[in-house]
């Protein structure tokens, strides 16, 4: 209650002069003007009923009132300091990482367990998301985003330049034996896809392709794959969502054709700031596992051209 009797920035005030030793240095810490900081002194005298400094002809010195008082407030706002540092040390220590859930439940959820014994005093939280985040104006520190890269107001870093294969389960790709063979099989398609067969085909050399028979159709990319594992149906894949189970043995890719799909896997941060050093371990550990698991991905023969 004693509290509601003084303004907290007459008290600020107060306490950096006598800590300063002059209205002049306060005046420069606070980041107001000297005459600011010695109205803010009378009206905290005022509302005390004491005087705190006395006025001479080399400034302001404390009373032996003011002096008690002075120290009091300097351990204070040292404290109010250590608790205000205690919010800052928890962000630090907060990685926020927007990403698709597609992307997230294939790839990265399985090798978070590495990133924790690596970084044990971060705290990571995944925010599963299609949308594009404002990282100016949110707790996002980083995004993983599938596209061109071609983002306003951002800055975007290619983590790995997407390629597209026909998948399917081992026991439809003995079936397979040459890529016009996928015709006989149930094609299953991917609503939301930006990739499709056209390209690959032409890769293939079959141009026009062949009318392929529909297949269970999914909107989501993670359901398309798993309909491929079932045995389902043929299913066009790349590489970060189908990769384990490729290594695995639950999928294969039969015929080793990839084709570039103009698309990619972009780290994504702030154009306007610099990568805090949380987003850099990151970055850099990510891209180390998406290293790993190309150097694994034994189903990825010579490339076709794109």
């Amino acid at each position: 209650m004693h509290l509601n009797r003084v303004h907290l920035n007459g008290l600020r005030a107060v306490e950096s002069v006598a800590r300063c030793g002059s209205l002049v240095k306060a005046a420069e810490e606070l980041g107001v003007s000297a005459s600011a900081v010695s109205q803010q002194i009378g009206r905290t005298e005022a509302q005390l009923g004491r005087a705190i400094f006395q006025r001479t002809g080399t400034g302001l010195a404390p009373t032996a009132f003011g002096a008690k008082f002075c120290a009091r407030l300097t351990s204070g706002f040292q404290e109010l300091g250590r608790a205000v540092a205690l919010a800052d040390e928890a962000s630090s220590k907060m990685l926020v990482v927007s990403v698709a859930p597609a992307f997230a439940s294939r790839f990265l959820v399985q090798r978070l367990s590495r990133f924790n014994q690596r970084f044990p005093e971060l705290k990571l939280r995944i925010d599963a998301s299609t949308g594009l985040v404002d990282l100016d104006h949110s707790d996002v520190d980083l995004a993983i985003r599938m596209g061109d890269g071609k983002w306003p107001g951002v800055r975007a870093e290619l983590l790995l330049a997407q390629e597209v294969f026909p998948v399917c389960a081992p026991a439809l790709a003995a079936r397979l034996k040459r890529p016009a063979d996928i015709a006989q099989l149930p094609v299953i398609a991917d609503e939301s896809t930006m990739i499709s067969w056209e390209r690959w085909f032409e890769a293939a050399g079959l141009a026009p392709y062949p009318v392929l028979p529909a297949g269970p159709a999914f909107t989501d990319p993670i359901l398309g794959i798993d309909a491929a594992i079932a045995g389902q149906g043929v299913a066009l894949a790349w590489q970060l969502l189908s990769a384990d189970a490729l290594a695995d043995g639950r999928l294969v890719a039969p015929f080793g054709i990839t084709v570039a799909s103009g698309l990619g896997y972009y780290l994504v941060t702030s154009a306007t700031e610099r990568p805090p050093r949380k987003v850099r371990e990151f970055s850099g550990w990510l891209a180390e596992e998406v290293a790993a698991t190309m150097a694994r991905f034994g189903c990825q023969p010579e490339k076709a051209a794109s």
